[in-house]
């Protein structure tokens, strides 16, 4: 049996999709163990386009199943238009979908948190929340008593659990000032709206907890798709410039269930420069032409959000510090065509912090904004690269740069992307 997980290794958005999809005909189960709707995975598939939020990168094999394990939260609107909209472009959703009884879900009440505590919060730098309620879902799964599992949906008291709950929070809701507009709930409304969800949803709920425990003791080959990325994971990351769940390695088990002695091999997904969404710290960013250069060339738009992304350079300092975190294998190197026009490219490779040059990365988000990146410059390849196919093809230059950030991480480089398709895919 071998289990293979892929995470990102910077702040989300390192094209994991396109990686998940390629690897998923070689496994038998696709995973998403964390995160909610507010991720976004890009897979090109048959000529088209398709963007993903909750359902695993791998439904485009119809072979492989695909499990939405307990570790996510659901918005099951947003869930049940994926579905509808995957089936209306000829892909098959049935069977080869399960979604954890576990898994929490998003109400109306966590949209309206979200979208007050955000106007409550944002006086200063914005954390960078979506308004897709996933923070206020997970701190009621934390909090326990206002939580609602999709299992849940389906049991006698569910009416009687979304009264108690609506009570609740519209008394809370009730606390705000008149000018943040605020709209009572109405819980007989939420109750026939969600009693719809469940029943479009119900043929696709099971225990996967159980069904992927059963699936490793039973040699079956287990492929793990992170959402978001390891600087944005809320015990690990870049706090609280981070998202509300584990989106390192370390979420894999606790997200899905399955003990980590089970997973042989973790991917590393890296963009070859970095980019981030929302405010926090940023070593190696490029407010300037450079920065617009790459955002140009990479399309770096949220899949999500549409919000443009912050750009700069890479940060081996950042990327080393997580690859150790996520026990990571090989490194995945995506967009590296992007930085084909450049004459030169920087890499960060260690940080001055108050006159002293460390190695690490800093546990407190104000160092890390005080840090000075400390940059080894590389000649650039300028030429184009997206019609190669093998990585001894690629120019010298660029072969030199993913050899520098093989060093610098300490991981080796195995696959290598210049390009959105399948095809343009290079493996050591």
């Amino acid at each position: 049996m071998a289990a293979t997980c892929v995470i990102g290794l910077q702040w989300g958005d390192e094209a994991k999709g396109k990686i998940v999809d390629i690897l998923t005909e070689r496994h038998d189960i696709v995973v998403r163990y964390q995160g909610g709707a507010n991720a976004g995975h890009t897979v090109v598939y048959g000529g088209q386009t398709f963007k993903l939020s909750l359902v695993p990168s791998g439904i485009f094999r119809p072979q492989v199943q695909c499990v939405i394990a307990g570790g996510v939260v659901l918005n099951p609107a947003s869930l049940i238009g994926e579905i509808e909209g995957l089936k209306a472009r000829g892909v098959k959703v049935g069977e080869n979908l399960l979604i954890s009884d576990r898994a929490h879900v998003i109400f109306p009440w966590h949209f309206e948190e979200d979208r007050l505590l955000d106007v409550q919060c944002t006086s200063g730098e914005a954390i960078g929340t979506t308004l897709r309620g996933i923070g206020p879902c997970y701190r009621d799964k934390v909090g326990r008593s206002h939580a609602i599992r999709l299992g849940d949906l389906y049991r006698d008291n569910f009416r009687d659990r979304i009264a108690q709950i609506t009570a609740a929070k519209n008394q809370i809701f009730s606390s705000f000032k008149a000018s943040d507009n605020i709209k009572l709930l109405d819980a007989a409304k939420i109750h026939a709206e969600y009693a719809g969800f469940a029943e479009k949803l119900k043929s696709h709920v099971a225990d996967t907890t159980a069904f992927l425990l059963d699936s490793v003791e039973s040699g079956k080959r287990l492929l793990f798709e992170g959402a978001q990325g390891s600087l944005l994971d809320i015990d690990h990351g870049t706090f609280p410039f981070v998202t509300s769940s584990n989106s390192s390695g370390v979420g894999v088990s606790s997200g899905s269930g399955v003990p980590g002695r089970h997973i042989t091999k973790v991917v590393g997904i890296v963009k070859a420069y970095t980019t981030r969404v929302g405010g926090g710290p940023f070593p190696t960013e490029q407010d300037n032409a450079t920065g617009q250069h790459i955002r140009d060339r990479g399309n770096e738009y949220g899949t999500v959000t549409k919000r443009p992304r912050r750009c700069g350079w890479f940060d081996a300092v950042a990327v080393r510090y997580t690859a150790r975190l996520g026990g990571v294998d090989v490194l995945a190197v995506m967009l590296l065509d992007v930085l084909s026009q450049l004459p030169e490219i920087e890499v960060c490779t260690a940080y001055e912090l108050d006159g002293r040059r460390i190695a690490h990365f800093p546990s407190h988000v104000d160092d890390l904004r005080r840090v000075r990146p400390i940059y080894e410059t590389l000649p650039g390849w300028q030429t184009e690269i997206s019609d190669l196919r093998r990585i001894a093809d690629l120019p010298a230059n660029a072969r030199k740069y993913l050899d520098r950030l093989s060093q610098l991480v300490g991981r080796p480089v195995e696959v290598v992307s210049v390009g959105p398709d399948r095809e343009q895919t290079m493996f050591v």
